[in-house]
């Protein structure tokens, strides 16, 4: 067997690395989906070793021989960048190193646990990570098609690749119930994105800066929300993608500055990081309407729909004494603040009769 060289997207050849240590003999690690969820969220330098080692078990179990060469790049860009001009590959092997070992175990999983069960384990595992990863692959995705001119040539790249540790959420559905996918679950426990050739397997380094809220969207407002270690990087607030020096502004805004914007999801940001209670303030806005539930105050913008906000000052006092406001976004149709405060708990503003508003 022909040990592969590695080296590095420049060119430069390193040291040849040892034969793979993952055995198909070898006991498999299980991961939880908590395990599985770390992966896809990792960051830092990936164990390159360990992931080469994975790559050659994936080509072994697809019957496949080792590639001759690894190289490593440091983001999904520069990986996509080196393939636009690559020779001496071979064809890629996506088919049988991916896509027919995952067809394979679903079928076998579906066929031992029926289709409730399936649903079950993977509503229990792969589903619980499935929208903040697919989310994030996509917005990697259309950030290096943003990056590179030719599109339709890219987006046949991307295609091809193989998503490491962003193929999380399947992994923590099917992974170790076999020795089919421990190649590739080895390879996105260690690295990012990979792409398999006959020939050859470029691999790429993982993030080293992810931010995300709460919600698991790409979000930060003072720097790249996502970057890799070659400056590769995505910028989003609250999930919105925004470009690098639109962030660089957002500490100097104003109501003017706002209105300004014609590019109403930026415009949208722009409130939120400004904070719509002090843009109300600010502005000089006036409220349209005023009950025993609250205040409704509308913010008219063009070229998008209103901003429709309800204050409401929670009727249980702190422990000074103070009463606490609160602002609650509600839709554009809204006209009274019952309406809105309505809304908030699902029901009609006929329905709404709280029998002690807290």
């Amino acid at each position: 067997m022909t040990t592969p060289t590695t080296e590095a997207l420049t060119g430069t050849p390193s040291a040849p690395q040892p034969a793979g240590t993952a055995d198909p003999g070898a006991p498999r690690v299980p991961h939880t989906t908590d395990a599985w969820r770390a992966v896809a969220a990792a960051t830092g330098a990936a164990d390159r070793a360990a992931a080469e080692a994975g790559v050659r078990l994936a080509y072994r179990a697809a019957g496949l021989a080792e590639p001759r060469r690894v190289l490593w790049a440091e983001s999904p860009l520069a990986a996509v960048r080196q393939l636009r001009r690559a020779d001496g590959y071979g064809r890629s092997v996506f088919e049988e190193v991916r896509t027919r070992p995952w067809a394979a175990e679903r079928a076998r999983a579906a066929a031992e646990l029926g289709p409730v069960g399936y649903a079950a384990l993977w509503a229990a595992t792969g589903g619980r990570l499935w929208e903040p990863t697919r989310a994030l692959a996509d917005r990697i995705r259309a950030g290096i098609v943003e990056e590179l001119d030719d599109e339709a040539a890219v987006r046949l790249l991307l295609l091809d690749a193989v998503l490491g540790q962003h193929d999380a959420p399947w992994l923590a559905a099917l992974a170790g119930r076999g020795p089919a996918l421990d190649g590739l679950a080895e390879v996105a426990r260690h690295a990012g994105w990979w792409w398999p050739y006959e020939e050859a397997v470029v691999i790429c380094e993982r993030p080293v800066e992810l931010h995300r809220d709460e919600a698991g969207r790409l979000d930060r407002g003072d720097g790249p929300a996502l970057a890799f270690p070659d400056g590769f990087a995505l910028y989003a607030w609250r999930g919105m993608p925004v470009p690098q020096d639109f962030l660089a502004g957002l500490s100097d805004l104003t109501p003017d500055r706002i209105r300004a914007e014609e590019n109403a999801e930026l415009r949208r940001v722009m409130l939120e990081f400004y904070g719509y209670d002090r843009y109300l303030a600010d502005s000089g806005a006036e409220p349209v309407h005023r009950d025993e539930t609250g205040v409704l105050w509308r913010i008219a913008l063009d070229g998008d729909e209103d901003v429709v906000m309800v204050e409401v000052v929670n009727s249980t006092a702190e422990p000074d004494g103070t009463f606490n406001t609160y602002w609650l976004r509600v839709p554009p149709t809204t006209r009274t603040a019952r309406e809105g405060v309505a809304w908030t708990f699902g029901v009609t503003a006929q329905e709404y009769e709280p029998v002690r508003q807290t």
